[in-house]
C-alpha cells in the first residue's frame, strides 16, 4: 500500500472538512494545502469538541461558540457559518438571537451587535 501524498491528503480533507461543516474556509483551505498534518489534528479537535453530540448537543455547542466569536468581533461570514450549522442542528432564529442576548450581559453591547449583524446576514441570504 502507498502512502498518501500531501496533494491527495489535503484534497481529502478539504472535501471532508465540506461534508462534515458544510464549508471551508480559505484561510484553513491554505493551511491544509501546505500542512495537511497540521490540518489533521485540527480538525480533530475540533471533531472531538463542537463537531459531535456529547453530553451537550451540537445546535447548544454552535450557541456557546457564536457568543465567543461574537465576543471576539469575528468577521459576519464566520458568524454566518456557525449560524447556519447550528441551524442545520435544529436551531431557530429565537434561539439564536437569545443566545446572542445572553452574550450581552457577558460580553457587552459589541458582542451583541456582531451577533445580530451576522444574524442579519445569514436572514437576508436565506431569504433570497
Amino acid at each position: 500500500m502507498s502512502k498518501e501524498t500531501k496533494r491527495a491528503k489535503s484534497e481529502r480533507l478539504i472535501e471532508e472538512t465540506i461534508k462534515h461543516r458544510g464549508y471551508i474556509f480559505p484561510e484553513w483551505e491554505f493551511a491544509c494545502r501546505y500542512d495537511p498534518d497540521f490540518f489533521e489534528s485540527y480538525n480533530n479537535l475540533y471533531g472531538f469538541s463542537i463537531g459531535r453530540e456529547g453530553a451537550l448537543s451540537i445546535k447548544v455547542k454552535e450557541f456557546i461558540a457564536l457568543g465567543i466569536l461574537a465576543f471576539r468581533g469575528l468577521s459576519t461570514d464566520v458568524l454566518v457559518a456557525h449560524i447556519k450549522r447550528a441551524m442545520d442542528n435544529g436551531a431557530t432564529k429565537e434561539e439564536l438571537l437569545e443566545a446572542f442576548e445572553t452574550a450581552l450581559v457577558a460580553g457587552g453591547a459589541p458582542t451583541f451587535f456582531n451577533g445580530l449583524k451576522a444574524l442579519l446576514n445569514f436572514d437576508k441570504k436565506s431569504s433570497d
